[in-house]
């Protein structure tokens, strides 16, 4: 629950209505004139007066309110509340934003969700947010959420670390430690959104606070945990140490008190303590505090915050110690919280934690350094082996590879997130670097297992295989850090977004290792199969990494896919890309990074990946006499079999949303899509899958007389996962050029395609091409539940590692058993019957109620990716308790016939 507003809120809530009457350029902003903008409501132009608005977005936002006034059928919102919203975006379009968020908020009375929603319904026409806005409504979410989060650790930990000897004095000092963290955020990382080195830097400044508190403030556990050399001296000792001719120099950390805090809170204490010795004393060096052992003075930190604040234009971070309405969490997310299981029974121990996102952050992080092995960042010893077997040991060529590699990777790291992250951007290359060994050793044994082969020397020398295994790895560390999450829909548009790079979202990672993303997608699949201990999560980002490579990334200028398209429909290969028949058959995954790596170079499987290619390894049905053909591409063929799969899943949703009085043009749409990535390959070029999508259902709508809209076809689709308006608003049109959807229609696709889509509307169209078959994931988890044979609702799991706490693991669960560890308390099996008997009592009374029984609700395993829900299946869940009576019987049964064999073959 948020603080109570005490004497220090009321305070800081001053501070707060003051500033709002300073603007941050209120010297470049000069006073509104009602004279000027007398053809505009009064109360608008007073809204703007307010919060020194220039004159230039006052005009455009007030040109915007009419825009939008005449689109929108009804505005729930008050005018007032909707001019706030044309301000923020106006203002953002022209960069002469004189107000902030929390500003503005205030003026309306919204909270920042409320704000962002509003802004957001302003785009009815797809033409009024710009990229430019939303990819800041986007960052201001973000960073709201990240400071929430914090927030509630902070006071959460705050509770177990202060005791109640003095209220004020507590609330002064946790005021204080806020506010300081706080500005040390601010000032040491550009890119504010990232929770984990945010979370990081708040224990470093808790660590600060702690060891120069007084001692009867401190809980008993704390207060032992400080260093006898950390403790604050007294104000005798400091008379005397202030006349002796040297004073000892205080440490920068006591890594007691910091491993306390960070055991509490589950976080890493060797990450912690870099945190502070590289970022956080540059923060307290540039205050002047790194060796005082008083406490930061409060008016100092508050006024260099509130510049800070002033500054960025953004959410005020005190308010959420003063509990204020702008900033506080909506109660639909508080009442989730509330309902969060905290204990089974009253004699057992916490069981379910709730799940927040930091403890997620700290869990997934814990995972990853688990399953590393413990030698470090070297190669093991078999994997030692395996350079040593090559006919060319590519040893040096790793080792340097690494190097230069790792020196890019922490420089661009500390670029992007702060001045002084490179050590910790070397942290995190050295965690990717013993993954990245790690599954090169399980690629190669089960290479090895597969051809019987020891001498890998192909593989292992080819330098662009070790860049993609590299950087999946780092991709996949990052991801488990939370540093590479999809920001506006993964899709990161050149104009977008600011100058500086400030986010490491895929694909940052390709162009720090310099690696076209199509050779990146090779190694994805087998990365995942080689590491069965990935976590869901981690798995589902890779996958959506897969999904941003084909739909777009692949397709940029001087990717290696183009001059292999090129080869493969004009340069006598075998076969065409992907035949008709072909696109039909179930996507096979007995492919390995060897035969994408090497391909087309090793054109049949039965060969070792050390065999040359030759002319005796053409196909077998090859015909005497002719020209030999190329090998086909096994990474391309892979490839657009991938694409045709996501192509079509995505058609599907599209024609579901718009078109299901229709459904006879959806298998239509599809073959002049396929079509066109088929024969029109090119017009994917620095282009979306989804652009070419659109303007195939534009076609075909059009041909065939169905009256269907760009704007209503937008409208859906922005409704579809991971998709952004770049997609639809931002198309090339020529080289240098960009348009809306709707110019790149009519400029390029139907100039293009007119003859083929005319012919969808002849008395003979083309035939239709075959309907891919969409498995519910192309992976198959190793550490997916299993369903058992014969039975819809029964599942088996592979034993997870016990590291993970059963909280962590079954966060909807009330129990959990795991057969092969022990179990605990003798007493749960008897909790288990307790907890059975009840269910099948409460089963019985609905039986007999004389009423259809309830459906049970379904144990939601995630079996291949998806959540297998079958609502047509429904009435049959509550067959669970009916199979497992009717096993009990039949064992019954086998029971009594036994006994009866056995009494006959007495007799």
């Amino acid at each position: 629950m948020p603080p109570k507003k005490r004497n220090s809120g009321t305070a800081q809530i001053k501070e707060v209505k003051s500033a709002e009457s300073v603007s941050p350029n209120k010297k470049e902003c000069p006073e509104l004139s009602f004279k000027k903008h007398r053809d505009k409501d009064a109360e608008f132009v007073t809204l703007c007066k307010s919060l020194h608005v220039t004159d230039l977005a006052c005009d455009r936002a007030w040109e915007l309110w009419k825009s939008v006034q005449e689109s929108m059928d009804e505005i729930a919102e008050s005018q007032r509340r909707v001019w706030a919203a044309c301000l923020f975006v106006s203002g953002t379009d022209v960069n002469v934003a004189s107000f902030t968020l929390t500003q503005v908020l205030k003026a309306v009375n919204l909270n920042v969700k409320q704000f962002v929603a509003l802004v957001r319904k302003l785009d009815v026409n797809m033409d009024t947010i710009s990229s430019k806005v939303n990819s800041a409504l986007t960052r201001l979410e973000k960073k709201y959420d990240v400071l929430l989060a914090l927030y509630q650790r902070f006071e959460k930990t705050c509770r177990k670390i202060f005791a109640m000897a003095s209220e004020n004095l507590e609330r002064e000092t946790m005021r204080s430690c806020w506010i300081m963290f706080l500005l040390a955020k601010g000032r040491a990382l550009q890119m504010e959104d990232d929770l984990v080195i945010s979370f990081q830097l708040l224990l470093c400044t808790l660590e600060l606070f702690i060891k120069r508190c007084p001692p009867d403030l401190l809980q008993p556990l704390y207060k032992s945990a400080i260093s006898k050399v950390q403790s604050p001296p007294t104000r005798t000792s400091r008379r005397s140490q202030s006349k002796a001719k040297s004073r000892p120099v205080e440490p920068e950390v006591d890594l007691q008190l910091l491993n306390t805090l960070c055991n509490e809170n589950e976080c890493n204490g060797e990450e912690v303590k870099n945190v502070y010795q590289t970022s956080f004393s540059a923060f307290l060096e540039s205050l002047d505090l790194s060796r005082s052992p008083d406490f930061p003075q409060a008016k100092d930190l508050n006024q260099q915050y509130e510049d800070h604040y002033l500054n960025s234009r953004g959410i005020d971070g005190r308010l959420f110690f003063d509990g204020d309405e702008t900033v506080l969490p909506s109660k639909v997310e508080i009442l989730q919280e509330e309902r969060t299981p905290k204990k089974n029974l009253a004699d057992e121990e916490a069981l379910v934690p709730p799940q927040t996102p930091i403890r997620a952050a700290m869990t997934s992080i814990h995972q990853l350094r688990g399953d590393l092995p413990s030698n470090g960042d070297q190669p093991s010893n078999n994997l030692v082996t395996y350079f040593k077997n090559c006919t060319v040991d590519p040893m040096q060529d790793v080792l340097k590879r690494l190097e230069t590699v790792g020196q890019d990777f922490s420089r661009r790291f500390g670029e992007a997130v702060g001045p002084h992250c490179v050590v910790l951007g070397w942290q995190r290359f050295k965690l990717g670097v013993r993954l990245y060994y790690k599954i090169m050793e399980a690629m190669l044994k089960s290479e090895e297992k597969r051809l019987s082969v020891q001498n890998f020397s192909k593989l292992l020398n080819d330098a662009t295989f070790h860049t993609s295994l590299l950087a999946c790895a780092l991709e996949v560390v990052m991801a488990t850090y939370g540093e590479s999450s999809w920001r506006t829909g993964g899709y990161n548009h050149v104009g977008a977004g600011n100058s500086v790079e400030t986010h490491l979202c895929f694909p940052w990672i390709l162009d720090v290792v310099h690696l076209h993303a199509f050779d990146f997608y090779k190694v994805i699949e087998s990365f995942i199969k080689a590491e069965p201990t990935l976590s869901k999560d981690i798995v589902k980002h890779l996958e959506t990494c897969e999904n941003l490579i084909m739909e777009r990334i692949a397709w940029r200028p001087g990717s290696p896919l183009f001059e292999l398209l090129k080869q493969e429909n004009g340069g006598g290969a075998a076969d065409q890309v992907e035949t008709a028949a072909s696109i039909s058959q179930p996507l096979q995954h007995n492919h390995t990074a060897a035969d994408l790596y090497l391909s087309p170079v090793r054109p049949r499987r039965d060969l070792p990946p050390e065999a040359p290619a030759t002319p005796t390894s053409q196909p077998l049905n090859q015909p005497a006499g002719q020209t030999p053909r190329l090998p086909k591409s096994n990474s391309l063929s892979l490839f657009y079999k991938k694409l045709y799969r996501l192509a079509y899943t995505r058609l599907q949703l599209l024609c579901s949303y718009l078109l299901s009085s229709h459904p006879e043009l959806e298998p239509i749409i599809w073959t002049l899509f396929q079509h066109t990535l088929q024969h029109e390959y090119e017009l994917m070029r620095d282009r979306h899958l989804d652009q070419l999508m659109m303007s195939a259902m534009y076609a075909i709508c059009k041909v065939k007389s169905v009256d269907l809209r760009f704007k209503t076809i937008v409208t859906a689709y922005k409704n579809m996962a991971n998709t952004n308006q770049e997609t639809f608003k931002h198309v090339l049109i020529a080289e240098g050029h960009y348009d809306s959807i709707i110019v790149f229609y009519n400029q390029v696709f139907m100039q293009k395609l007119k003859t083929n889509i005319l012919q969808y509307a002849s008395t003979r169209p083309p035939t239709l091409s075959p309907i891919p078959q969409i498995p519910r994931s192309p992976y198959k988890f190793p550490n997916s539940p299993l369903r058992v044979p014969g039975s819809n609702n029964v599942y088996i799991s592979p034993l997870k590692s016990s590291r993970m706490s059963p909280g962590i693991m079954t966060p909807r669960s009330k129990m959990l058993v795991s057969i092969g560890e022990s179990f605990g308390l003798p007493n749960r099996f008897q909790k288990i019957n307790q907890m059975v008997n009840s269910g099948d009592r409460s089963f019985k009374r609905s039986l007999d109620a004389g009423s259809a029984p309830k459906p049970l609700k379904r144990l939601r395993f995630d079996v291949d990716g998806q959540d297998e829900a079958d609502s047509s299946k429904s009435g049959q869940d509550s067959l669970l308790i009916l199979k497992l009576a009717e096993m009990s019987s039949t064992r019954n049964r086998m029971q009594e016939q036994k006994m009866k064999e056995d009494a006959e073959s007495k007799e």
